[in-house]
């Protein structure tokens, strides 16, 4: 059900690459809202995916960009601009890469040139993203900046590796400028750390389903969906949310709150009377 809340509002959303795609549900959703925006991704994620059927679908200019790429922003806020005849009212920052992750490298045998990788794909590229839009006063005053981040910034996750420094310099930058740009031109900014989430980028996270399970027995409400995170990203982007910045947005079914719960328990408690336990090896395997 449309309520109209992005009715004649513009933006620019970062990182749909295909349907499992947050960044993809978004755009769905803001279509359904009324809005008008600029589909943006690298040329080699665009050979990849499938951001011109999206493009068809929500009726958007698709506009390649590298956001590590200052040039690239440039010339993508600049051609924005020009496409809708001035300022914008949203962006979208979905983006989150770690080689580190991809080549199953451990926390404490990092490749430090692949971990610079990650920190400027998943987390220098939002700043660079804000900074260039604001050099060229692209967005209007009261429009949103949203970019997804996860609970990893402020607590350990087995295997999470390099992407948790990631997400804890994405939700500073969206402070840190927050407040510069808040003050300046009245713009907003925050993050939303969403549940554990089959993306294609999720999926390259070891233990991923182990790890969906296990928050969806730790939230009172369950995990929540992409299509959810849409929903969630929408309001932040209208004008129902015009003094919300400066926040990292738990969007998580109460996970980040939980210490333990029944299910989950109940599953600890089902391991520890497993008949198998008196063999090491079981053991081992389940911690």
């Amino acid at each position: 059900m449309a309520y109209n809340l992005l009715k004649g509002k513009k933006g620019i959303i970062f990182g749909a690459l295909n349907s499992a795609s947050i960044a993809w549900k978004v755009a769905e959703k803001a279509h359904e809202e009324g809005a008008e925006f600029v589909l943006t991704n690298t040329e080699v994620a665009m050979r990849m995916g499938d951001t011109h059927e999206l493009a068809k679908q929500t009726n958007s200019l698709v506009i390649p960009a590298d956001a590590t790429s200052l040039e690239d922003l440039e010339n993508l806020i600049q051609k924005t601009m020009a496409h809708f005849g001035g300022q914008i009212d949203f962006i979208l920052h979905s983006i989150g890469m770690s080689p580190n992750v991809r080549k199953k490298l451990p926390y404490d045998a990092l490749n430090y040139d692949y971990f610079l990788k990650t920190l400027d794909v998943s987390a220098l590229s939002f700043h660079k993203v804000i900074q260039t839009a604001k050099k060229f006063d692209a967005v209007k005053e009261w429009g949103s900046i949203v970019a997804l981040s996860y609970v990893a910034a402020q607590r350990t996750l087995f295997e999470y590796n390099d992407m948790a420094e990631a997400k804890a310099t994405l939700e500073s930058i969206a402070r840190s400028f927050g407040y510069i740009y808040g003050r300046e031109k009245h713009v907003r900014i925050n993050t939303i750390s969403q549940s554990p989430t089959m993306t294609t980028a999720g999926s390259g996270v070891k233990g991923i389903n182990s790890l969906i399970d296990f928050t969806e027995r730790m939230s009172p409400l369950g995990n929540a969906s992409a299509d959810e995170c849409a929903d969630y990203c929408i309001t932040l982007f209208s004008d129902l949310t015009k003094k919300v910045t400066m926040q990292n947005l738990f969007h998580d079914g109460g996970f980040s709150s939980m210490g333990m719960s029944y299910r989950a328990m109940q599953m600890y408690n089902k391991s520890l009377d497993c008949k198998r336990c008196d063999d090491k090896e079981c053991c081992d395997d389940c911690i």
